[in-house]
């Protein structure tokens, strides 16, 4: 039997599978790496499986439809994301118009939050996954094939005859992570690695799990609330190890690998046993992982000896009434104290720092420019707050009336940028969207910022390749706001410092 596992075509550039989808400034492009575990799961299981990452390859609705008829699926597995949802159902329709009998399953963390509502925007939806889908998806698919009851299917959802919401019981979390394929071995059979681009890592680059779940509560992050839980589960330190050769041996066109989970760091003892492994074994291969900000010296110096090059950390907040709100679990001295740790380990840091948290006034944000520029990362990144079905933030936003609307499609902005709908007693949606561009125009554009840049991209000519691709894009993006029929940000009332 035959699937289609699709990430759908919708804006020009759409980076869906990231925690917070949408156009990105930088011309980041994120692997569609659940759909790619599904899919090696599948492939292991002796199904036909065609992965088609429509953003990446530029394929619009036309081009995909085409494809779909020549390849002649029975089953369709296509990702979704909240700002796409009605975009990615048409999708749906209109493969499905082309090939009757198509049983189309969407999955992700949209849908997988509110499966009735996703069974009910069209009948062309015959099933949700929800949550961990890689094995739900395998059982549709034996299903489809002649094998089971649909009823059987852990974590399915599906309409019954008469149009009601059926939800089988959720399926358990996969405990073995070795078990899974190499999500490396179904980009090189799939895709195109250097379609992918990560601003903050060395180009080309793939991207890999080595853990699911996360045991921190952060309110606003995506992944832990809707797909794979509270808790760390960790694929042995050989697997991983033996995963980079792979890359190595297979793919020798890549410069470096992130490392997507949640928080690689949680466990310090298995970070540190990795790196000794990465260098047992003679690792060239440079990497980049997620990290929180109250991780050791030693466990970075480990990991900066086995390759690691830079950490991606969420700071958020410069307030600490604000870190405490969003169940942050970390102080704002911690963060000083982690810039020094990292400096002396020789770890770059990527800085993540959001407008609009629960709290927030024009002071707290003032704190959180000034904590980036003392911070002084390597890069950053400032983003309204994105609130998403599933996450405890989006549940405080609706509860609170918060939301300036809950129609999925003015989640982004028309040319398909963050556009937040969070508004607060002292700041609207549309301040938090400004003081960002202002932030980014402000902390970008210090003399001390671009004679670092400067001097990176003389003496260091992975990193040169990097800034620049990185930098066409968005420097495009940098001195034009993103709310086209607003003001310019540098008219805003909202202070910065």
């Amino acid at each position: 039997m035959k699937v289609l596992a699709l990430n759908p075509p919708f804006h020009a550039g759409f980076s869906r599978s990231q925690r917070s989808p949408a156009v990105i400034k930088s011309g980041v492009m994120y692997y569609p790496i659940w759909l790619a575990y599904a899919t090696g799961v599948l492939e292991q299981d002796g199904f036909t499986v065609k992965l088609l990452d429509a953003p990446a390859d530029k394929l619009d609705l036309e081009a995909v439809l085409q494809i779909a008829e020549d390849f002649q699926p029975r089953l369709l597995v296509m990702d979704c994301s909240t700002p796409s949802i009605y975009n990615d159902v048409s999708v749906a329709a209109a493969i499905k118009a082309r090939i009757p009998g198509l049983f189309v399953l969407i999955v992700g963390p949209h849908v997988s939050a509110l499966p009735a509502e996703s069974l009910q925007i069209s009948r062309v939806v015959d099933a949700v996954a929800r949550g961990e889908y890689d094995f739900t998806v395998r059982d549709a698919a034996r299903w489809l094939d002649g094998g089971g009851e649909i009823s059987s299917i852990l974590g399915l959802s599906y309409l019954s005859a008469d149009g009601t919401p059926v939800h089988n019981p959720d399926r358990p979390l996969i405990r073995d992570l070795d078990q899974l394929p190499f999500v490396s071995e179904v980009y090189k059979r799939h895709l195109k690695v250097e379609n992918y681009f990560y601003s903050i890592t060395q180009y080309p680059e793939v991207a890999i799990i080595t853990g699911r779940g996360c045991p921190y509560q952060c309110t606003y992050c995506l992944w832990p609330q809707t797909l794979n839980g509270h808790g760390y589960r960790k694929r042995s330190v050989q697997n991983v190890a033996d995963e980079f050769e792979f890359i190595a041996r297979e793919l020798p066109q890549v410069k470096e690998v992130f490392i997507e989970d949640d928080t690689l760091t949680v466990d310090q003892r298995r970070s540190i046993a990795l790196a000794q492994e990465l260098i047992r074994r003679g690792n060239r291969l440079p990497f980049t992982a997620n990290s929180r900000a109250d991780i050791s010296y030693e466990t970075l110096d480990w990991l900066h000896r086995a390759g690691l090059r830079l950490v991606c950390v969420g700071f958020e907040s410069g307030d600490q009434a604000v870190l405490d709100r969003i169940k942050k679990k970390v102080r704002v001295e911690q963060f000083y104290e982690f810039r020094q740790a990292a400096r002396k380990a020789g770890v770059m840091i990527h800085g993540c720092f959001m407008a609009g948290n629960p709290g927030e006034t024009p002071r707290s944000l003032a704190k959180t420019l000034q904590l980036a520029k003392e911070l002084d990362p390597d890069t950053a990144q400032f983003f309204p707050i994105m609130v998403y079905p599933g996450t405890e933030a989006y549940e405080w936003a609706v509860t609170n009336g918060r939301l300036s609307t809950t129609d999925f499609r003015e989640w982004l902005t028309p040319d398909g940028l963050h556009r937040s709908l969070v508004n607060h007693d002292e700041l609207s949606a549309e301040d938090l969207v400004k003081w960002c561009d202002r932030a980014r125009l402000s902390f970008y554009l210090r003399p001390k910022f671009l004679a670092k840049k400067s001097w990176q991209v003389i003496t260091r000519p992975g990193e040169a390749i990097r800034i620049v691709k990185a930098a066409r894009t968005f420097v495009k993006y940098l001195f034009r706001p993103s709310l086209k029929d607003e003001t310019h940000p540098k008219d805003t009332p909202v202070p910065l410092k």
